[in-house]
């Protein structure tokens, strides 16, 4: 999540707060020994930054400082809590590859115990049924891995070889498509375009071709974090629920034909 803390830090770096990081590892134990810390140190406030995009138990509506919970959202309705809208991703990916001209497209994507997995799949299917079009299958759930995508890959092309679209849900899941696209003798974007999600640009850029991608835009969760905690530290109060951050496509090698 190095992405949010280097946002919220770029934000409060201008207006000159000092920002400490405690990493709880996900141990609730840890946790509560780092808030207590915190408090004990008057901070003017928190932000909590969460693993997955999962809804985490709240620290509670008693503290004494405002709080922000950015990536996993507050389980309390009260809290105030930013997060990447993922069904809106899942539709931008689609509606991206059906702008090259695409019909017979499939979804290969992560762990179905994820939130991520799943809205990313919802707005798959939304995005094609706005289009009046279906997916060539169901999508398939397993695990956020170019072995996964490599395997999801053949078998999909082996049970459905006229596919000229995958929306993966993951980079590191369409690296592993990119790689049986090949080994399939299928050309990338002039056969089938590809695209991934998390825009990690050490696996995007590093791809053959250069991978498209969905941007969570992390950095700015990280900021508009920050600028809650601000807003909030001047009087504002922090409204209940959950703020959703829109995502965005980068375009690369894998859906747009070099010129």
């Amino acid at each position: 999540m190095l992405p949010i803390l280097t946002g919220a830090e770029d934000a409060f770096d201008s207006g000159q707060v000092s920002v400490l990081l405690c990493d709880a590892r996900g141990d609730s134990i840890r946790a509560t020994y780092h808030l207590n810390t915190l408090l004990s140190r008057r901070v003017d406030g928190i932000i909590v930054v969460g693993s997955s995009t999962d809804p985490r138990p709240t620290l509670g509506r008693d503290l004494p400082v405002p709080v922000v919970y950015a990536y996993a959202p507050s389980d309390h309705p009260a809290d105030h809590s930013l997060t990447p809208d993922n069904v809106a991703g899942g539709r931008l990916a689609v509606e991206h590859v059906i702008s090259f001209g695409r019909r017979r497209i499939a979804h290969i994507t992560g762990n179905p115990d994820y939130a991520a997995a799943r809205d990313r799949a919802k707005g798959f299917q939304e995005g094609l049924a706005a289009a009046g079009l279906d997916a060539v299958a169901e999508p398939m759930f397993g695990t956020w891995s170019e072995g996964w995508g490599r395997d999801a890959t053949a078998i999909l092309l082996e049970r459905y070889p006229d596919i000229d679209g995958f929306v993966c849900g993951s980079d590191q899941i369409a690296r592993g498509a990119l790689e049986t696209l090949r080994d399939f003798d299928r050309s990338v974007p002039e056969d089938v375009s590809v695209i991934g999600y998390d825009n990690w640009e050490v696996l995007t850029t590093n791809s053959r071709p250069e991978l498209t991608s969905i941007d969570c835009r992390l950095q700015e969760l990280g900021r508009r974090s920050a600028q809650r905690i601000f807003e909030a530290i001047d009087g504002e109060p922090l409204s209940g629920g959950t703020e959703y951050l829109a995502p965005r496509v980068v375009m690369r090698g894998s859906t747009v034909i070099s010129r």
